[in-house]
């Protein structure tokens, strides 16, 4: 796989963008990533969870710890 198409840089390009984050407990995160690290941490800002289809909280910036996240949604171009 050429370096730019792992999953880490397609992420790092994708900062200061809205993102969905969903853990392996079935809880999602929507918001814009300000950072992320090598073990997936992510820092959102303006995020809000969803449990289902429903939200169920507003936060303003949140840490999602990169050993829970199932997969990350990021939007398109």
């Amino acid at each position: 796989m050429e370096p730019s198409k792992k999953p880490l840089n397609m992420l790092i390009k994708k900062v200061n963008q809205e993102v969905t984050v969903k853990l392996k407990n079935h809880v999602e995160y929507r918001g814009k990533m300000v950072d992320c690290d090598s073990h997936m941490n992510i820092i959102l800002d303006g995020a809000t969870e969803y449990k289902g289809d429903e939200p169920s909280a507003n936060f303003g910036n949140i840490i999602v710890r990169g050993n829970n996240v199932l997969y990350v949604c990021i939007s398109k171009p």
